[in-house]
């Protein structure tokens, strides 16, 4: 608990900076959908080049004091708070000067949020333990970031953002003062060596790597069009509570699930059967349309048991392959690049997903029946064309990354 913790208001904070924010200038401030996704695709890969540096700077972190480490988590946690108050509630409500704005203040916000979950993962992963154990150690903390998510998809809606804001602050402050008292992290087995090219010259690495970034994007491109989704497809803006609610309660329910199945099937066996049951579910999806408000509340729960997997064991599988390659010490470098991939899904499947949608006639509020069929055919197909890709790729590599990670 005093590790996972700080998974919260990280969680917490990342749905609304990538699910609410786009739907929010789009719907409040009127910024066309183009722009919104070529800002959004700009910021997020400056985002994502910077992780693998920040995963340097965990490493000399953890070689130095413990009272370093934790001041520097600190300062970023401060500057993650302010940048995300600052974004919901902008000075300037139209023109570049908005798109500015937004623009610096997701920068100052993703390398507070970047350096601060780069930091928590590589603890995790020098907790060390056999498969099941760094499967529990990780589901620990993504159980308590679903709780937070869980409580950001509601909160917006029932408070407002303001208070959002503040629930957000106090639970980072919480999070932190838990972690300072979390078990100790295990030592180097040798002295750094800090080069940001070391994890992709492991052959292991760079196999996880393609499957997970393939995976990524069919989880981002969803998480960006669900708002869009509900309200126009389903004419349901009043569920999106519960439908958000379901999926991320689902997510948290199913993890101690997963956990077990890894004891009999192994982490990759595991992953692949969660990639067979988010498959299941978007090909449901597809056939939905107004007011089947019931039937998508069962897509969320599948689609959220679904994502239990895909929080609880990707990370448990990198954590094996750092160990089985001899670079305990070097985790930060490993967990860089690893964000690095889930930032460039986010910033693909902004840039990408959110202007095709506009070639292809749909916008906000528009229900023609050709706007209304991309939007059904990015959201729901899209994503299973991805995730049979993603499950190709481990599915071929599964054996070797068996023999490397379930020691």
């Amino acid at each position: 608990m005093r590790y996972g913790a700080l998974g919260l208001p990280l969680a917490f904070v990342a749905l609304p900076l990538y699910v609410l924010l786009p739907n929010h200038y789009a719907s409040a401030y009127g910024v066309p959908l183009a722009t919104l996704g070529a800002l959004l695709l700009a910021v997020r890969l400056f985002d994502a080049v910077v992780d693998p540096f920040l995963g340097l700077v965990v490493d000399r972190l953890f070689a130095g004091s413990r009272a370093r480490l934790l001041a520097t988590a600190a300062g970023a946690a401060a500057l993650l708070a302010v940048a995300f108050h600052g974004l919901f509630f902008p000075p300037v409500h139209a023109g570049a000067a908005l798109l500015a704005w937004c623009a610096a203040l997701l920068v100052a916000a993703y390398l507070g949020y970047s350096l601060l979950a780069v930091l928590h993962q590589a603890w995790g992963a020098r907790l060390g333990g056999d498969a099941a154990g760094r499967a529990r150690v990780v589901s620990w903390r993504e159980g308590l970031a679903l709780a937070g998510v869980l409580v950001a998809s509601v909160l917006p809606s029932l408070a407002g953002l303001a208070v959002t804001s503040a629930v957000f602050a106090v639970a980072l402050v919480l999070g932190l003062l838990l972690l300072a008292q979390a078990p100790r992290p295990l030592a180097a087995l040798s002295a750094p060596r800090f080069d940001w090219r070391l994890p992709l010259a492991t052959p292991a690495f760079r196999r996880l790597l393609a499957v997970y970034l393939v995976n990524g994007i069919a989880s981002a491109v969803p998480a960006t069009l669900v708002l869009f989704f509900v309200r126009d497809r389903l004419q349901a803006p009043a569920w999106e509570p519960v439908f958000l609610a379901s999926y991320f309660a689902a997510g948290a329910l199913a993890m101690p699930l997963w956990v077990r199945l890894v004891a009999r099937l192994g982490l990759a066996r595991s992953w692949l059967a969660g990639m067979a049951l988010a498959v299941a579910a978007f090909v449901w999806a597809f056939s939905l349309g107004a007011g089947d408000t019931l039937a998508f509340t069962a897509v969320c729960v599948a689609s959220g048991a679904a994502l239990g997997a895909d929080l609880a064991l990707p990370a448990a599988l990198l954590a094996g392959v750092v160990r089985a390659a001899g670079h305990t010490g070097r985790e930060g470098a490993y967990f860089g690049w690893w964000n690095f991939a889930t930032k460039l899904n986010l910033a693909l499947a902004a840039g990408v997903a959110l202007p095709l949608l506009g070639a292809f006639g749909y916008a906000p509020g528009v229900r023609t029946p050709e706007a209304l069929g991309a939007l059904a055919a990015a959201y729901c197909l899209l994503p299973c064309a991805l995730k049979l890709a993603a499950g190709a790729l481990l599915w071929r590599c599964r054996s070797r990354l068996h023999e490397e990670t379930e020691r």
